[in-house]
């Protein structure tokens, strides 16, 4: 499923984040920057040893904020690692909210074309499906009308059949949503 919204494609995808051939991958990343398990454990295994490397020698990472480092042996060049909330933590969706819009803002700072983003905080963070696509998709679908230079390509890639479906389901309200702001 696929929208372009200003000259932006925003694309759901059904699948493993780490196979995809983009600028920047998402992870989903704990404060520590500590690649332990769920897509963190994909992309420690799949991009080798550096990308823990460089996350030590950052250290450290806000809740609702992103760093980037290199992608490793990855397909994709970088890794943009954004500190989703945990359930329950408090101020939940303006914290994932942030999250996503760090990932964005780091991709267009570095001149990155294409990223993919994961369900963020709905793994080991207990974040609601529903929620989480709400809030992705509804921070995603504002930033295309960001004056942009060189994000052209967003992907949300879910891992599983019902993360996708629920995923669809919200991206088909949003652009239905879009549509009538418009007409």
């Amino acid at each position: 499923m696929k929208a372009t919204i200003n000259g932006v494609t925003v694309e759901l995808v059904q699948g493993d984040i780490t196979d995809l051939d983009v600028d920047a991958i998402v992870n989903a990343a704990n404060s520590q920057l500590i690649l332990g398990t769920g897509v963190a454990g994909a992309i420690r295994q799949k991009g080798g040893p550096s990308i823990q490397e460089e996350c030590l020698r950052i250290g450290y990472c806000e809740v609702g904020d992103a760093v980037i480092t290199g992608g490793g042996q990855l397909k994709a060049r970088h890794v943009i690692h954004a500190v989703g909330p945990r359930m329950g933590e408090g101020s939940e969706a303006g914290k994932l909210a942030s999250a996503v819009r760090a990932s964005l803002r780091l991709a267009e700072k570095h001149g990155l074309h294409s990223i993919a983003l994961p369900a963020i905080s709905t793994g080991v963070f207990g974040y609601p499906l529903e929620s989480c696509a709400d809030v992705m998709l509804r921070v995603i679908f504002d930033y295309t009308f960001e004056e942009l230079m060189h994000l052209r390509h967003v992907i949300v890639c879910l891992y599983d059949h019902h993360a996708y479906q629920v995923f669809a389901a919200e991206f088909a309200r949003k652009l239905t949503d879009l549509q009538a702001e418009q007409d």
